[in-house]
């Protein structure tokens, strides 16, 4: 939770700075849709099973969220010729803008409701995830749309 707030508050710092009076009207850009990035090393060993978790109960949450109008888009991203350090995998995921935590709790409430589980439940689903993964990491961007 200390975490949400704090990228809630930094997020709400950085659209503050670049959508300021002074530069609003010289930007040759506009702000766009938010984009979270998490960075996942997949385990030795649980590549398949981890990508079919992507391929069905992920896909289907994202797509529910979609339906809901919660998410704008999610992709899947492999890396490349990866090097140490370097996720194997990125999961994107595209908001209309940045969340507050309220926003956030009623997303999860009612993903919790469409999917039948709870809070405890989606945490020991996630711990269970992590016999087959490491998460490196979330990162928020938001997209300039250039004019």
């Amino acid at each position: 939770m200390k975490l949400v707030k704090s990228l809630t508050i930094g997020a709400a710092l950085v659209a503050a700075a670049l959508a300021s009076p002074a530069m609003a009207e010289e930007t040759p850009y506009t702000l766009g849709t938010v984009w979270e990035a998490s960075r996942i090393d997949v385990l030795p060993g649980q590549g398949p099973d981890y990508i079919q978790y992507l391929a069905t109960t992920w896909k289907r949450n994202m797509e529910t969220l979609k339906a809901e109008g919660y998410v704008v888009s999610y992709r899947v991203l492999a890396t490349n010729h990866r090097r140490g350090g370097e996720p194997d995998l990125i999961l994107l995921i595209e908001f209309k803008d940045y969340q507050t935590v309220a926003q956030i709790e009623a997303r999860r409430a009612r993903m919790n409701e469409l999917t039948g589980q709870t809070n405890r439940s989606a945490a020991a689903a996630a711990a269970e995830r992590g016999k087959m993964r490491e998460e490196l990491g979330t990162t928020q961007y938001q997209e300039l749309v250039l004019k």
